[in-house]
């Protein structure tokens, strides 16, 4: 039988995306609590700041002072990427005692496990039944006074090395059909995924700044031939395009050569940027909404598994029996995400947040 759940049936509202807001109304918002954890002025840290740790620290302080129960002593941290959510459990660290877990499956590999300190590092999600074993030996009691944060994409659901591709599928489709309706009858569907593929790596993300907002944009303008191709190359290799902002200023001294959608896609980037605001093509990000719940639970439940993690962005089995053990435990569970708000929270009543869509458990 197929299981079906949400992501809030083991976190409740206790979750927060890119804007550090949590969706539980009950919890500070980073507008009230900038200062006091150490922020020079008021804006969203990146996950791998080590004062993103500090406002996670009081989400958690407060969601357990909620519960009516003693200041946390313990925390535990699964994620999927080394560098940002093992950097940023590590920053964690320097607050409460942790230990981190960070998967994905790799089955083209003989299954591994290695400890690095604080963190495990393993190639296969089932190895989450080792890292329990593991912190108990550390030390690490599953009490009330302990907290389970996990990240949600690619770790909850869409899980690293088995189902993350349907996850890229959905923002990709979101780029492809802003730029789509914006070119108007102009598009180049196998130049946009030319531009947009070769981009999207870890080669230009100095360029791109690692932001999809700022990849969309790009590939809008150079679609749009604001930038033509051959130039923009060029300029990019030779160093003469070293950075997003510079991108955007070249562009907007083109305005006159846009059309009309062009011109408003652009319009609300620089604005955005100017508020310096995290998620400056919030269209898109609408888009990526839509095209992420599309991906949900729509195929029939007798579908072989196969097909549905090829298809169909699910929830991560291993990960949700952890945080349901757990949580039975009395362990405090919060889940966190990088992705914006605007790509996870509907802007009306009509749909419900990610964390409350209802997903298949593979």
């Amino acid at each position: 039988m197929v299981l079906h759940k949400t992501i809030a049936d083991f976190l409740g509202d206790r979750v927060v995306y890119r804007n550090l807001s949590p969706c539980d109304p009950a919890l500070p918002k980073l507008a009230d609590i900038w200062a006091e954890v150490g922020l020079e002025r008021l804006r969203v840290p990146r996950k791998t700041e080590s004062v993103y740790a500090a406002i996670m620290v009081r989400f958690l302080q407060t969601a357990q002072a909620q519960r009516g129960l003693s200041p946390l002593k313990r925390l535990l941290v699964i994620g999927d990427n080394l560098r940002s959510d093992g950097t940023a459990a590590k920053n964690l660290g320097e607050y409460l005692p942790m230990r981190c877990f960070i998967g994905g499956d790799k089955m083209d590999e003989a299954a591994h496990v290695q400890t690095d300190g604080t963190l495990m590092l393993a190639n296969r999600w089932s190895a989450l039944k080792e890292f329990l074993t593991w912190v108990q030996t550390e030390g690490i009691t599953l009490d009330e006074q302990t907290a389970l944060l996990l990240d949600l994409d690619k770790t909850v659901l869409g899980a690293k090395g088995r189902n993350d591709k349907v996850i890229d599928q959905a923002r990709v489709t979101a780029v492809r059909c802003t730029v789509e309706e914006l070119m108007g009858g102009n598009f180049d569907e196998t130049a946009f995924r030319q531009v947009y593929d070769r981009l999207n790596q870890p080669t230009y993300h100095a360029f791109t700044g690692d932001n999809q907002d700022n990849l969309a944009y790009i590939s809008l303008m150079v679609m749009g031939q604001l930038y033509p191709i051959a130039r923009f190359w060029e300029d990019l290799e030779q160093g003469r395009l070293m950075g997003f902002q510079q991108f955007v200023t070249l562009c907007d001294a083109r305005q006159t050569q846009m059309n009309q959608g062009l011109l408003t896609a652009h319009r609300e980037v620089t604005s955005n940027l100017a508020n310096g605001d995290p998620t400056p093509f919030k269209s898109f990000r609408y888009r990526e909404y839509q095209a992420t719940i599309a991906l949900m639970n729509f195929l029939p439940d007798d579908t072989p598994a196969t097909e549905v993690l090829a298809q169909e962005i699910v929830l991560t089995s291993e990960v949700i029996d952890l945080a349901e053990q757990l949580l039975g435990q009395g362990v405090l569970t919060f889940g966190l995400s990088d992705k914006p708000d605007e790509a996870s929270i509907p802007p009306n009543t009509q749909t419900e947040p990610l964390h409350r869509m209802t997903m298949k458990v593979i």
